[in-house]
């Protein structure tokens, strides 16, 4: 008696579609919860919703997967801070004000205790030893520091400073204020306790 033949394909379906920024995303929750060293490619696939194959296949290996998602995150960081910084409306202290507010927002945002930043929280303990990432975390903190800088220059030049100001100095304790609080929000400290260290601080900063 004559077997039917399988048809070809059957039972395989269509690939299941991924997409790539979902999957970044969650492979970026992942570092920031464990740090770079405690993720494993299976964690990351799992909480992706990919098999190891398939995340290689989007991102290629840990490594490059780590640097896409130290980028994904300096975008969303910048993109708040430019958003305060850049508002010409705000005041000096307004602008720095919603500067550190918009941080603290990434900083509280994950599902369970406060992470911090990101960058800080991961990089620092990596650009040890990886050249890579020591550069990509240099570049990012010097972004950060000529933005601030960039600030507040335009409020010396409107007035709001003094002219004898160092806008450069100023800026490194703006940003080195911002590096404490995302210590200190992995440390425990409290949103609205962080928020009002800034707002004091950055009276300190305009004054």
């Amino acid at each position: 008696m004559a077997q039917n033949k399988p048809t070809e394909g059957k039972g395989r379906g269509r690939p299941r579609a991924y997409d790539p920024q979902t999957a970044l995303q969650q492979a970026l929750g992942v570092f920031w919860n464990t740090g770079y060293s405690g993720a494993s490619l299976d964690s990351i696939a799992s909480a992706a919703g990919m098999n190891r194959p398939s995340l290689y296949a989007a991102f290629g290996d840990k490594h490059a997967l780590y640097i896409k998602a130290l980028d994904q995150y300096w975008a969303t960081a910048h993109t708040a801070m430019q958003a305060a910084l850049n508002d010409n409306s705000l005041t000096l202290e307004q602008a720095l004000t919603g500067f550190y507010e918009g941080q603290l927002a990434i900083y509280f945002s994950g599902d369970g205790q406060p992470r911090g930043c990101f960058a800080i929280g991961t990089a620092t303990t990596e650009a040890v030893e990886d050249p890579e990432i020591r550069n990509v975390l240099s570049q990012r903190l010097s972004q950060l520091d000529a933005d601030l800088e960039a600030r507040l220059q335009r409020a010396i030049e409107s007035g709001e400073l003094n002219g004898d100001v160092d806008a450069a100095a100023r800026a490194m304790l703006a940003s080195s204020l911002l590096h404490s609080i995302s210590i200190r929000a992995r440390a425990g400290k409290s949103r609205e306790e962080l928020a009002g260290q800034a707002r004091d601080a950055v009276k300190v900063i305009c004054g």
